[in-house]
């Protein structure tokens, strides 16, 4: 591995440092293949030495790890953060989620992104009924599939390699599939728009029964802008 030479002391400081480096996390961490110091230069619109010296920054406190590959890619310390992020979401989700459910007398659950798969991360189901359609917090299933995998994706910036069941997600404001995931099963899902809590996440709700997906369509995309409200 080739190391960069050494750049002199930061003549940058305040806001504007930390603004480029919050803007380097989350570009790394979108970064599927990883940044090489270049491509982190280029995008902010710096020199090379501002760029090598916000990583290595990044870098000593574990939030990011340069490879053999000399790529720059997310490190373990993110997921301290994922799991603040998370915790955040899920404690402004429950109230909404439990009156969603109770409402649809339906289980209803908080899905988020964590790679390439859309996970659990709060299930609840209605109170005072004896048959429900359940499953498990921390299921997971690929991005790809479902009505939460679309959704969750449609969170992102339109790319030419959108899928059409995400195009549909983000022009609608909510996914409607049918035995995706889980055979003879409908899946309804709106996405939670905004950055404050750094993990695109959706409102889910499975069901046999076609109508009541249909019919339940507006007050899962409520539900979605009332968590997203919360967190804001």
């Amino acid at each position: 591995m080739t190391d960069e030479p050494a750049a002199p002391a930061s003549r940058t400081a305040g806001s504007q440092t930390l603004a480029r480096g919050l803007s380097v996390l989350k570009m790394i961490a979108a970064s599927q293949q990883g940044m090489v110091i270049q491509d982190v230069a280029d995008q902010l619109g710096v020199h090379r030495t501002i760029a090598y010296r916000i990583l290595n920054t990044l870098s000593d406190s574990a939030l990011i790890h340069r490879g053999d590959d000399n790529r720059y890619r997310g490190a373990s310390g993110l997921l301290t953060l994922a799991g603040a992020a998370h915790s955040a979401m899920r404690a402004a989700a429950l109230p909404v989620l439990t009156e969603l459910a109770d409402q649809l007398q339906q289980t209803v659950s908080l899905l988020v992104r964590e790679g390439s798969d859309a996970v659990a991360l709060a299930v609840v189901e209605p109170r005072n009924l004896t048959y429900r359609i359940s499953f498990s917090e921390g299921s997971r299933h690929p991005l790809n599939r479902g009505a939460a995998g679309h959704a969750i994706s449609s969170c992102s910036a339109p790319t030419e390699h959108d899928s059409e069941p995400v195009r549909e997600a983000r022009a609608k404001g909510y996914s409607l599939t049918y035995g995706e995931v889980e055979p003879n099963m409908f899946g309804l899902a709106a996405p939670i728009q905004g950055e404050a809590w750094g993990s695109a996440a959706c409102v889910n709700l499975i069901t046999t029964r076609q109508e009541l997906a249909e019919s339940a369509i507006p007050a899962i995309i409520e539900a979605a802008a009332r968590i997203a409200s919360r967190l804001a």
